[in-house]
């Protein structure tokens, strides 16, 4: 009977420690709904490795979707119009948390939504500057969650450029003004760049058909390298840039590792994998009572440094061995 009674306390205790705490969602005696909103400009399904990462933090935290959590996930597959209706939708079944990927377009969608459901950024440019929150350190409000900008982060892209490419001395900056965070970055470069004798060329690209023009424009200004920041229009349209920024022998770099995936000379950008696996802690959080306002907006601490080696032999570049080193990834 002792041993019975032994084993029954363990059982439970070890139960205990097995189940999430998802307090809010388990009162009201169902399983927790989260709600996925993609805000990119491109199909979501082109980025996996983000929703497999955010799944690979829930675990991490005890979370099984289908088990203990469900997600419900809608896409506007490029088609940002479409967010406010995929965000409504997720509001009326209603979901316990949304979760935004993409940046400014989703979570001003889920925010014109809702005022009470929470939303975890998963990843957003510059949230105070585009006023989706009052501060970083308390957002305010029913928004949280993670920022793209880092301190230094377009300096450090266009030392790593002078280094790779010491001649370069006019780089030309892809800008697109509806994703704010582009906006702040082409500042940010033109505030880095006389410390790294370099002139800084701001290239505007409201829509695509704007990038020929633009193209024309930066052959014409004489510019000897092209800096293609991380928002989801470049993503976008990183074939069409890349294609001829190697036709016309520019060295590039880029705000996104997917730039050099895709051909990019050298690219620097905070993880997104470990931004997706820090967004289930947000969610973890909310779930056990966390109230988003008082959950500070953390800047990324995790960033990927990757060579695109073929670029490199291609225009003639010789890599610094130190830089190859210190490189994440090397792409041969």
């Amino acid at each position: 009977m002792w041993r019975r009674t032994v084993g029954c306390i363990v059982a439970l205790v070890l139960s205990l420690f097995a189940a999430p705490y998802v307090a809010a969602a388990q009162q009201r005696g169902r399983i927790p709904q989260i709600g996925w909103l993609a805000g990119r400009a491109i199909a979501e399904a082109a980025a996996p490795g983000d929703s497999a990462a955010f799944l690979h933090g829930l675990r991490e935290l005890g979370y099984v979707e289908g088990q203990n959590l469900i997600i419900v996930r809608r896409d506007a597959e490029g088609q940002l119009d479409r967010l406010p209706a995929l965000a409504a939708e997720l509001v009326r079944l209603p979901v316990d948390v949304i979760v935004t990927t993409g940046g400014v377009p989703a979570t001003r969608a889920a925010m014109q939504a809702t005022m009470t459901i929470p939303i975890v950024m998963a990843e957003a440019g510059d949230p105070v500057g585009t006023g989706l929150v009052a501060s970083l350190a308390r957002p305010g409000g029913n928004v949280t969650g993670l920022s793209l900008i880092g301190p230094d982060l377009v300096a450090k892209r266009l030392q790593l450029l002078k280094e790779v490419a010491p001649r370069v001395a006019r780089v030309a900056v892809l800008y697109h003004p509806p994703f704010a965070a582009t906006v702040v970055g082409l500042r940010e470069a033109q505030a880095a760049a006389p410390a790294l004798g370099l002139t800084v060329l701001p290239m505007e690209v409201r829509a695509p058909a704007e990038f020929d023009d633009q193209f024309a424009t930066i052959i014409r200004l004489g510019a000897d390298a092209l800096y293609m920041p991380g928002d989801p229009f470049s993503l976008a349209h990183q074939r069409h840039i890349l294609d001829w920024a190697a036709t016309h022998r520019l060295p590039t770099v880029g705000g996104a590792v997917q730039f050099a995936e895709a051909g990019c000379l050298i690219a620097y950008s905070p993880s997104l994998a470990a931004l997706y696996r820090r967004a289930a802690t947000y969610v973890d959080k909310i779930l056990k009572g966390a109230k988003p306002a008082d959950l500070p907006i953390e800047q990324p601490t995790k960033f990927e440094f990757v060579i695109n080696l073929k670029t490199a032999k291609a225009l003639g570049l010789t890599m610094p061995r130190p830089l190859l080193q210190r490189a994440d990834q090397v792409i041969q």
